[in-house]
């Protein structure tokens, strides 16, 4: 029966590729890759298997089950053909900003990790924004929400390899100025002004007198005035996008009412008109959306940091690793010889799997092999030996009476143990 299952995948698989072959854009139109994927199960009658049954379940309890990550982020990992497996990672955005997902994998042809990403709204519904194409390019977003988002990770049937997960986030426009030096930005958003009688709406980015100050996006010039605090202003909307731009305190305006600009063009030079008179020249920078004022700092600011290196074995990547003291696992205390299986790593930790399928990260030097036995002890019933850390799991073999075991780790009450070379969990009753 798994025979001709792997040959009807085998099948599925190469018509699933040509079908591709159209590219990613008419993919889209009836679903993203996934759920193509997906509808190709059903179609085929895949989803009636134990496997295509798994692959679904494990697509949605992956959204629920997300590991919460801090951007920017690494990591290394592989996914195995006998193992059905999705994974999600769960981060903040801000408003402005754009995030940038890069997926290698290994063997690049023949093994597709299809990549979802997820917004979260208020009511904890999940939304899905994009998705990967069929190609492999990177995946870009800028964030029209500050909020929640999802990265859902989760291979074709019995693929099989290796993968780098890279997740940055940057600015969404441009910078508005042509040289980016240090501590041009200095006055930020929500700072008080006049004695706190009101907010700074904005952020200052200082420079010398008759600057040029850029369009950070291609977009249409919607007004140029003169007000009181702003001086000469220039109110810019970049094409597609529901805000404003408001640029204040130029020496001079360069453009006119209903121009269309490209990103770098000259709007203005920098001054200090308006309210700004007696500080040093620099551009007042404001987004305006129909809420009102927003940080612009994320849409601008020029400071990227660098995905963290991985620095934990690689060699570790799918085994299964025992932990060395105690330790916290989101909030989840562990004994020493704790048993768990290791996914993926990322900078001086991994990502681990315990027997229940509670996910988290664990610091490499906190975790040792499993293959050589913290004790052994002589069963004094006849025992059971499971396949999984439940009585209710399939027996893998029964050891009898006086039959000496080799205990590799422990989860709550049940011992992992070796006997006549098979492995597998028994009931702690000593």
């Amino acid at each position: 029966m798994k025979k001709n299952l792997i040959n009807i995948l085998s099948l599925f698989s190469l018509a699933f590729i040509f079908s591709c072959k159209s590219g990613p854009f008419n993919m889209l139109k009836s679903g993203s890759p996934h759920q193509q994927y997906e509808k190709k199960l059903q179609n085929a009658g895949l989803d009636k298997t134990v496997m295509g049954a798994t692959w679904i379940e494990k697509a949605q309890a992956s959204l629920t089950k997300a590991v919460s990550i801090t951007l920017p982020y690494q990591e290394k990992g592989y996914f195995a053909a006998d193992k059905i497996d999705a994974i999600a990672f769960r981060f903040n955005l801000t408003r402005g900003q754009k995030i940038q997902i890069k997926l290698d994998k290994k063997p690049v042809e023949k093994f597709m990790i299809y990549a979802d990403l997820w917004e979260i709204n208020e009511q904890q519904e999940f939304k899905l924004l994009t998705s990967a194409d069929t190609l492999g390019n990177n995946v870009e977003l800028d964030a029209d929400k500050t909020g929640s988002y999802v990265l859902r990770l989760q291979p074709e049937l019995l693929g099989n390899g290796e993968y780098t997960l890279s997740i940055t986030t940057g600015p969404s426009l441009g910078y508005p100025l042509k040289a980016v030096n240090k501590n041009q930005i200095q006055s930020l958003f929500g700072v008080g002004r006049d004695a706190g009688a009101r907010k700074h709406e904005g952020i200052d980015i200082f420079s010398s007198f008759r600057t040029p100050v850029l369009a950070v996006a291609d977009g249409t010039v919607t007004r140029v005035n003169t007000n009181n605090l702003g001086g000469k202003v220039v109110w810019f909307r970049p094409r597609n996008k529901y805000y404003t731009l408001y640029y204040a305190h130029l020496d001079e305006q360069l453009v006119t009412d209903g121009q269309s600009v490209l990103q770098g063009d000259t709007l203005g030079l920098m001054g200090n008109t308006g309210n700004a008179q007696s500080t040093p020249p620099h551009l007042h920078l404001g987004v305006y959306t129909s809420g009102g004022a927003i940080d612009p700092l994320p849409f601008v600011d020029p400071t990227v940091q660098k995905t963290p290196a991985v620095i934990s074995s690689l060699s570790q990547l799918n085994g299964i690793l025992r932990t060395n003291s105690k330790i916290d696992l989101d909030g989840v205390s562990l004994n020493s010889g704790n048993i768990i299986r290791v996914n993926a790593a990322s900078k001086n930790n991994y990502r681990v799997e315990l027997p229940d399928g509670s996910l988290g990260y664990i610091p490499a030097n906190k975790l040792v092999l499993a293959s050589k036995p913290l004790s052994t002890f002589k069963t004094k019933l006849p025992s059971q030996i499971y396949d999984k850390p439940d009585t209710l799991a399939a027996v893998k073999i029964s050891a009898p009476a006086g039959r000496v075991l080799e205990v590799l780790g422990n989860f709550k009450n049940y011992q992992l143990v070796k006997y006549e070379n098979k492995v597998g969990w028994v009931l702690n009753e000593r």
